[in-house]
């Protein structure tokens, strides 16, 4: 056992390293499958993402900058650049809070919505096509 910042971490058998090399190599091919299919749609794989995680938020259709930027494990600023980038596209607006109007409400657009949606269902075929990283025996 070796430790890393005060955590113990148990050394991989061979069986992990292989388990843990198959599922490196399936993400990095899904991931070049996304670089692809976003590309060809006009959008790059971040602006995808960021269209994703506005509409998969539970119990509304809408995110906030720091939201987004938790989701996408991104700077809040960065993040913001990144949504101007996708208003500049026509795929979200900005829209002040409802209760809190200091607080910025990022929406799909209608162009966003279908963009949104051509691509995860592209996404979800692919991601189908895998169910074993998912815990769904039988479906690879």
């Amino acid at each position: 056992m070796s430790s890393r910042k005060g955590a113990t971490v148990k050394i991989p058998g061979k069986q992990d390293l292989e388990a843990m090399s198959e599922f490196r190599y399936q993400l990095r091919k899904f991931l070049r499958f996304s670089e692809e299919i976003t590309h060809a749609e006009g959008v790059t794989p971040l602006q995808y993402q960021l269209l994703l995680h506005v509409r998969g938020f539970e119990g509304r259709q809408w995110a906030t900058v720091g939201e987004l930027a938790e989701r996408l494990q991104a700077a809040p600023n960065g993040t913001a650049a990144l949504v101007t980038r996708c208003e500049a596209g026509g795929l979200v607006i900005r829209k002040p809070g409802l209760v809190d109007r200091r607080q910025v409400q990022v929406h799909l657009t209608a162009k966003g919505e279908r963009c949104l949606l051509k691509l995860a269902g592209l996404h979800k075929s692919e991601m189908d096509s895998f169910g074993w990283a998912f815990g769904r025996a039988g479906q690879q």
